[in-house]
């Protein structure tokens, strides 16, 4: 052979970029955005995520954790019920959360400040799979909830 370096380089090079998306056993969670971080009453937040995961039987449900240090009355954990979606292996998608503040829409937990002045909250969130495979748990930037 006249080029063995030559030839190793493109070999690697193609072997390299040849590999697909690996998407682990345990569901991988990852914060995205949110539509706002001062939250007015009558109005929504909503938190965008995004998931892998490679069963694809991630559970229709996300842990939330509201974390307001100077006022544990607003502080709360609880589930989240996600609309059903089609599931798959290599599973990745977004999945919104959405809270409303005194909101009129049907269906939205209220997460209003219960100690009689603005709320700094912090919010977490963790995914589990069929399995009990948990996500690593992501946090939002703080959020102000005006009194």
């Amino acid at each position: 052979m006249r080029y063995p370096i030559l030839i190793s380089i493109i070999l690697f090079t193609l072997f390299s970029g040849c590999k697909k998306d690996k998407f682990a056993t345990t569901p991988s969670l990852k914060f995205k955005s949110v539509n706002t971080t001062t939250l007015q009453t009558g109005q929504q937040i909503q938190f965008v995520l995004s998931f892998t995961d490679a069963e694809g039987d991630l559970t229709n449900k996300v842990f939330v954790q509201e974390i307001v240090p100077n006022c544990t009355l607003s502080s709360f954990q609880d589930t989240y019920q996600v609309p059903p979606f089609p599931t798959s292996k290599n599973q990745k998608g977004d999945i919104t959360v959405t809270f409303g503040y005194n909101s009129s829409s049907v269906g939205l937990a209220n997460i209003s400040p219960k100690c009689q002045r603005n709320d700094t909250a912090v919010f977490r969130f963790a995914l589990t799979d069929a399995a009990m495979h948990t996500s690593d748990t992501v946090s939002s930037p703080p959020i102000i909830l005006v009194y």
